[in-house]
């Protein structure tokens, strides 16, 4: 009995791990992606959302205004159809930056990340990074056949104070999806995509035992889950790996692990659309997140390029 309660046990505890880390089973071909990123563009993007519109929180509605038309005018020389959302907060009107490429209705996904720091801090890797890989990825669309709607979204709004209420640019965004009752095939939060570290022992987990499923190096990209979503994340994953080099892991957990929901995403699970976090892990990983030294400098173009072809193989994928 003893024997058949340690085999039960450890089935188990395989089926959660495997669950969590959702291995892709079969061996994946690397095919020649037929779509590459300049790093040169990606970091001459995070240098102007650095240098020159900083300081970029809350507290300077004006510089935000000016990070939102250099957005638009990058995305619109994509050749997206742009639009601005813009909503109120305590008497300053915000916008997000909005840009969609192929059909005009029908079922859409929607890539999204935000432009917003945490305070007068220069915000390289959280969230220039995820807005320069927005910005390329619109130029990668922008020559791809979609036979679904792709929006891109650039959010503003999304740290403290106002993070976790409804006034965050992603709240606003995704509450107007499902006030029109539009069918969102998924959803994928750019959040901090630049930082890679080859050192051993760069990588940290919210929970020390997660140590033993992933790398203690910081070198791979991650994709972010809740409980439920191990397809949509293995989709997503599946695509990354196949598209570049770069490695890629999952991770399928329920919001109460740290940082699982710290992110645009969590408003489009609120509103009851699948989301996925795309993420170079944030705090557990750059030591410089939310200080003055998050810095241009810092942060690794070429891997950022791959992070953004992969991004974009899955959203042709899903948007097919």
């Amino acid at each position: 009995m003893f024997l058949l309660l340690v085999i039960a046990a450890t089935v188990i505890v395989a089926m959660i791990c495997t669950y969590l880390v959702q291995p892709l089973v079969f061996p994946i071909t690397r095919a020649e992606s037929g779509s590459s990123v300049d790093p040169a563009r990606l970091e001459a993007h995070v240098r102007a959302l650095c240098e020159r519109f900083g300081p970029r929180d809350v507290e300077h509605p004006q510089n935000l205004d000016r990070c939102a038309e250099y957005i638009r005018a990058e995305l619109e020389l994509a050749g997206g159809r742009v639009s601005d959302q813009p909503f109120e907060r305590d008497g300053v009107t915000y916008r997000n930056i909005v840009a969609s490429f192929g059909p005009e209705s029908g079922e859409i996904v929607v890539v999204g990340a935000h432009y917003d720091t945490a305070g007068p801090r220069p915000g390289a890797d959280d969230n220039a990074s995820g807005v320069a890989g927005l910005i390329e990825l619109a130029g990668l669309l922008g020559r791809s056949e979609l036979t679904s709607r792709v929006e891109l979204v650039a959010y503003t709004l999304e740290e403290p104070p106002v993070f976790r209420s409804g006034q965050m640019g992603s709240a606003v965004h995704a509450r107007s999806l499902a006030e029109k009752g539009t069918q969102v095939r998924i959803m994928i939060g750019l959040e901090m995509i630049g930082y890679f570290s080859d050192a051993p022992d760069s990588q940290r987990y919210p929970i020390g035992a997660l140590g033993v499923f992933y790398p203690s190096t910081g070198n791979f990209i991650s994709v972010v889950g809740r409980v439920g979503g191990g397809n949509l994340v293995r989709t997503v994953k599946r695509a990354m790996t196949s598209s570049s080099p770069l490695p890629v892991y999952s991770i399928n957990a329920p919001s109460f692990v740290p940082g699982i929901d710290f992110s645009d995403h969590l408003n489009y699970w609120n509103e009851g659309f699948p989301a996925v976090m795309v993420s170079d892990t944030s705090f557990y990983r750059n030591r410089m997140y939310h200080t003055i030294d998050d810095t241009p400098d810092t942060l690794d173009y070429r891997r950022m390029s791959h992070v953004v072809v992969g991004v974009h193989a899955a959203v042709v994928e899903l948007a097919r």
